[in-house]
């Protein structure tokens, strides 16, 4: 059911997104999505390539600000804030690792882990310190002074994760984080982010097409082509029987149909 407009979201959600609507260059990205997460829980946003995963996931971090909808973090409007205020948010509040590392090639691997402290303004001690232990207990501690071209992707990827842990974020966003990986270091990474976001009151939203890792997540919500996928599902079902308008007198336009609340 959808909520209606200018309901607040519920106070149990640490993010909180009705309806939202985006296009890439004219090409739909998300149809009628609405999610909610709370404090501590895994969520994994499920579907194959291209079905409006990482775009979820940057309309809920403030990267991307939807073109309709509403996303709330602790009962703040996200998609009204102005382009610093979202910034602000994403380095103070939330934790993001992508399927690449994307280290800093000049830095040393702790330097690399400590960057959202050393950007927030502590000190040299405490954010060589912080990153360090979130190294060791990667089971890298001791690449720490070290340069990334030293490691081994799968181990860039740990420093990747330990950066998105230093600031003991409220939300981590972790967009195919073991895509790259082996068998073997997707369990090691899986298992220490779902380790650290509970105990430590993290909320994870995870994007995966993977099974195994989706395995982790405490819920799911399965996208395909930028709609819900039951919503998707049920589109092309009505437009196979030729019924893909709305019925006589409905005012809902199938996008509005297609949006799905899974505020559990």
């Amino acid at each position: 059911m959808v909520a209606p407009p200018d309901t607040a979201p519920p106070d149990n959600d640490v993010l909180w997104a009705r309806s939202l609507h985006y296009s890439h260059s004219g090409s739909p990205g998300l149809i009628g999505v609405s999610a909610g997460v709370r404090q501590g829980e895994i969520l994994a946003v499920t579907g194959p390539r291209g079905s409006g995963k990482t775009t979820l996931l940057r309309c809920l971090s403030g990267q991307l600000v939807p073109e309709q909808g509403e996303v709330w973090f602790n009962g703040v409007p996200v998609h009204t804030m102005g382009a610093l205020v979202r910034e602000r948010l994403r380095r103070d509040r939330f934790g993001w690792i992508d399927p690449e590392p994307r280290l800093l090639p000049e830095l040393k691997v702790w330097e690399n882990a400590a960057l959202p402290l050393l950007i927030g303004g502590a000190s040299h001690r405490a954010a060589r310190a912080a990153a360090c232990a979130w190294l060791e207990r990667l089971d890298i501690g001791g690449f720490a002074r070290k340069r990334p071209s030293a490691l081994t992707r799968a181990e860039c990827q740990r420093v990747a994760l330990a950066r998105a842990l230093v600031s003991e974020p409220a939300v981590i966003f972790a967009d195919e984080p073991t895509a790259p990986l082996h068998r073997a270091e997707r369990a090691l990474l899986m298992r220490t982010l779902t380790t650290a976001a509970r105990s430590h009151g993290i909320t994870v939203l995870l994007a995966t097409h993977d099974e195994e890792t989706a395995a982790a997540a405490d819920r799911r919500l399965a996208l395909l082509d930028g709609r819900p996928a039951e919503a998707a599902e049920a589109a092309e079902a009505a437009e196979a029987a030729g019924e893909g308008s709305a019925p006589a007198g409905s005012t809902e336009t199938p996008e509005d149909q297609a949006a799905c609340s899974l505020s559990a």
